[in-house]
């Protein structure tokens, strides 16, 4: 730390210190005023005093060391008043009218007491100048509002490390740069290379962001400051910008360092944009933020690492080269990365043959390393719940549909009729998926209603991971969200509110289809999407005039040409197939859930061979 920052520092604590020292006198001075004054409700005034002994209402008197007088009336009441110093003024007006007068005798303290209310005062004042001092030279300031709130992580007090570090093979060899830098530094500059000095950590709440990081504090060998982004907001302007400086010039004196800033989003945000304006104090501890980072005085030997799930809000000279120089994604594990997840969540519990990982993260599509916990946790809890000594399969399929689906409402209560239209809405769904040639296969169907309002789902999953799909896939994937209102329709000739989720569902896919993937005849390649703006973000409104009405007319057609399509074919398969369609429904209304092989073995009874429409 050079000697202007330290000279800097230390005028702003005394500043500090003199202003809370100022508060603390004048505390002391209305105290020690408030205790000095007695206050007596039932005071007199002297000549109302006067009136009353010569009307003979006061019998007795008693004269205090301070020369009050505490009067005691006929009626037993006591009144005070403040007599004067010259006794000749009252003692003959007493006498005359026979009023008892007593004198208190002065009360014998020790003078060592008499000392210590002396000084009483004095001493407090001392002790509290010598905390007050004493929170200075730690580097707190004014209540320390000024410190930075970094917690310093040593290596030997984290046991997390890369090994802890799963389904994100390729991030962690990136941040693994970080780590042999800092071991080896002339490997480095011998070849001219520098290290990044920032890296930015995006992806999906869950991905393992913070847990990656926390694996960098168990492998450095170096000092490792964490903060939160929120951490650095007060209510008083200046405060952040100082806490910055603050953590700035601590990781300065313990370089080379690591400083991990989690949520960043919460003080990087674009600055003087939106609506509404910017934010003093936000953008002050920005502009202080960016300043260390990369301002006149480089920092040496220190490296940035920050983690967001909002990087669209990001300050653009947050992510400039010189700041944070790499960007980093953090996605969402695929199956071989969710096996291996779920393998790290697994070694502390104690689990039946039958538990196949391998298994689970085909059936767990989507889900994230934090996710992959929670199923594991939940299992777990079941099995206890259960009374079981060990954790079996059921518990994590149980354990996926809590997750997934919601919690077993087993106080909803539902009749006959409705139990057997939820069926037949399933299993239109169902065998829709089991018919179209790309569909992704029927895993499970149930009609026990669940915690997020849902009377039964169909649950369909990915024999792989994709990462395209094709426009007859889409169509398969629509047709089978028809399934359930197809069912209804085909079965009761009615139609009830069941399927609002799917038509929601549909209408969203079949416009996504015709707007952002030109998959229409009549429009062509041509992408009509338009990005999602935030106009408290300082981004542009969008006008919504920005095609003609005859294509905006045409789009609604296609749109609703694709969704009368697919719908029909629903409904055509359905009525060729309506006899499997009444088992089916037969099936699940004895059963209520059919899953993995059951089901299989039940299609395979009922459509030996697969039907492509």
């Amino acid at each position: 730390m050079d000697k202007d920052t330290l000279k800097d520092l230390r005028n702003r604590n005394l500043r500090s210190t003199a202003i809370i020292a100022v508060i603390v006198i004048l505390g002391l001075i209305l105290v020690q005023s408030w205790l000095g004054v007695e206050r007596e409700q039932n005071e007199v005034s002297y000549s109302l005093f006067r009136d009353m002994v010569a009307g003979g209402q006061i019998t007795s008197v008693l004269v205090t060391a301070n020369n009050r007088g505490v009067g005691t009336m006929l009626d037993g009441r006591t009144i005070v008043v403040q007599l004067p110093v010259d006794k000749a003024l009252f003692e003959p007006l007493l006498l005359e009218h026979n009023v008892e007068l007593l004198y208190e005798q002065p009360a014998n303290r020790g003078w060592i007491l008499s000392l210590v209310g002396m000084f009483f005062p004095i001493i407090l004042l001392v002790a509290v100048w010598v905390y007050i001092m004493r929170k200075t030279q730690q580097g707190g300031g004014a209540l320390s509002f000024g410190q930075s709130k970094a917690k310093l992580v040593h290596p030997e007090t984290t046991d997390i490390t890369f090994s802890d570090v799963a389904g994100i093979d390729e991030v962690r060899e990136e941040v693994e740069e970080i780590i042999e830098y800092l071991k080896d530094q002339k490997r480095f500059s011998l070849l001219g290379a520098e290290i990044p000095k920032g890296i930015l950590l995006v992806g999906a709440p869950g991905t393992g962001k913070t847990l990656l990081a926390k694996a960098i504090a168990g492998e450095a060998k170096v000092p490792f400051f964490f903060i939160s982004g929120s951490d650095f907001v007060e209510m008083f302007v200046g405060v952040g910008a100082a806490r910055v400086r603050d953590m700035f010039e601590k990781a300065k004196v313990s370089s080379p360092c690591i400083i991990f800033i989690d949520e960043i989003d919460a003080v990087g945000r674009k600055r003087g944009a939106g609506l509404g304006g910017g934010h003093d104090e936000r953008e002050q501890t920005l502009n202080q933020l960016l300043a260390e980072m990369d301002g006149f005085q480089p920092n040496k030997g220190i490296i940035m690492l920050a983690a967001t799930n909002r990087p669209d809000v990001l300050d653009p000279a947050l992510l400039r080269p010189g700041r944070f120089d790499r960007r980093i994604t953090v996605p969402r594990p695929d199956i071989k990365g969710r096996e291996e997840i779920l393998n790290v969540h697994l070694q502390n519990k104690a689990l039946a043959a039958d538990i196949d990982p391998s298994v689970l993260a085909r059936r767990t599509p989507g889900f994230v390393g934090a996710d992959m916990r929670n199923l594991a946790n939940e299992a777990a809890l079941l099995a206890a719940r259960s009374h079981k000594s060990l954790i079996e399969m059921v518990d994590f399929e149980e354990a996926t549909d809590r997750i997934i689906a919601g919690v077993r409402r087993k106080g909803i209560v539902l009749s006959e009729e409705i139990r057997e239209r939820i069926a037949y809405h399933e299993s239109g769904h169902a065998l829709l998926g089991r018919l179209l040639p790309k569909a992704d296969p029927v895993h499970k169907i149930s009609i026990i209603p669940r915690g997020d309002g849902s009377l039964g789902f169909t649950l369909q999953l990915p024999l792989e991971d994709k990462y395209i799909v094709s426009e007859e896939e889409l169509n398969d994937k629509l047709t089978t969200l028809f399934g359930g209102r197809a069912a209804e329709q085909l079965v009761f000739n009615d139609l009830t509110t069941g399927a609002y989720d799917d038509l929601k569902q549909a209408t969203k896919l079949a416009k996504r289809m015709v707007v952002e993937y030109g998959m229409s005849k009549k429009l062509g390649p041509i992408s009509l999407a338009r990005d999602h703006v935030d106009v408290f973000l300082g981004e542009e409104i969008v006008k919504s005039n920005e095609h003609s009405e005859e294509l905006s007319s045409l789009v609604d057609s296609e749109i609703r040409l694709l969704i009368s399509r697919t719908s029909q074919k629903a409904k055509s398969l359905l009525e060729q197939h309506r006899s499997v369609l009444d088992q089916l429904a037969t099936a699940l209304l004895e059963n209520e859930i059919i899953a993995g092989t059951e089901l299989d073995n039940l299609f395979d009874s009922l459509l030996p061979v697969p039907v492509a429409a």
